[in-house]
């Protein structure tokens, strides 16, 4: 049988399960999830090997009309979507009518590729209000094949990926078939410290605050991680650490935790908290982070 392979990317609103998908179709917790719009700030690949095929899944930020530079960039992530795609999955959930994006919208209805619109979370509604989103949406986007189904419960997710397997061209491999994912160690460090801050902090901290894994030392039976949570205040730095350090405390007990179980190893954590003003704002910044496209 003929080998098959190519990139699937997953584009949506903000909160509609991208990530929840992109971990269910992997089988691993590749991408943070949490509640909070903007949770993921990076286009992440997820890579599903198997004898005959390798499908490489993107998820994209949530699209959203841009605020500041960080913002902007991250809506670059989702527009380098479009331009290397095999099969396009546009995400929905039940009950929404509209991308905040017209422009982003047009891409999608215009697609040459082929277009998967999913309506995610019908675990949340009823017959009722998914025949007419199924109805809303065949005339919105006629160019789509749509499906119906709950990624956070595993319902539809299978019969989707069989589809994307007929769709995919024929091709050899773009990556090792050992690799599951493009990011490195250090990346998932920051992000899983970043999701704690996402689900402890209110307001405006979660969103000013970027993780610089410094130090990443793998023994036998453990592993030594350093890693600095910059934001862009003294107020903000007072915040995140709290009452005697409580709070951070927290954050790092949490992390830890979370971090053995993903390497399958003893983790020993230390957090600094410091201040580094503007860094949304400054491309210098940005593109030590990775938000900037080379």
């Amino acid at each position: 049988m003929a080998h098959k392979a190519g990139f699937v990317n997953i584009i949506g609103n903000p909160n509609v399960g991208k990530s929840t998908l992109m971990n269910a179709f992997v089988g691993e917790r590749l991408s943070i999830i949490t509640s909070k719009a903007q949770t993921t700030r990076h286009r992440i690949l997820g890579i599903v090997n198997g004898d005959d095929f390798q499908v490489v899944l993107s998820d994209t930020p949530g699209i959203i009309k841009p605020a500041y530079t960080l913002q902007e960039n991250m809506m670059d992530f989702v527009k380098s979507a479009f331009e290397d795609a095999d099969v396009l999955l546009y995400l929905v959930e039940l009950g929404e009518k509209d991308l905040k994006d017209e422009a982003f919208f047009q891409k999608i209805t215009n697609a040459t590729i082929p277009v998967l619109l999913l309506i995610n979370k019908i675990d949340k509604g009823d017959e009722t209000q998914l025949a007419e989103a199924l109805s809303l949406w065949q005339e919105k986007v006629p160019n789509a094949e749509i499906f119906a189904i709950s990624a956070l419960e595993n319902f539809g997710v299978q019969e989707v990926f069989t589809r994307i397997l007929q769709l995919l061209p024929e091709s050899p491999p773009f990556y090792p078939k050992d690799q599951l994912t493009d990011k490195p160690e250090r990346f998932f460090v920051n992000e899983i410290i970043r999701e704690k801050i996402l689900m402890h902090y209110k307001k405006e901290i979660p969103y000013s605050v970027e993780i610089d894994t410094e130090e990443f030392f793998e023994e036998e039976e453990l592993i030594r991680i350093r890693s600095v949570i910059m934001v862009e205040r003294d107020t903000q730095k007072g915040i995140l650490i709290g009452h005697k350090g409580a709070a951070i405390k927290r954050v790092g007990v949490e992390a830890r935790k979370d971090l053995e179980a993903f390497f399958g190893k003893q983790v020993h954590l230390e957090t600094y908290v410091k201040v580094n003003k503007n860094w949304r704002s400054d491309d210098r910044q940005l593109r030590r982070f990775g938000y900037q496209q080379k």
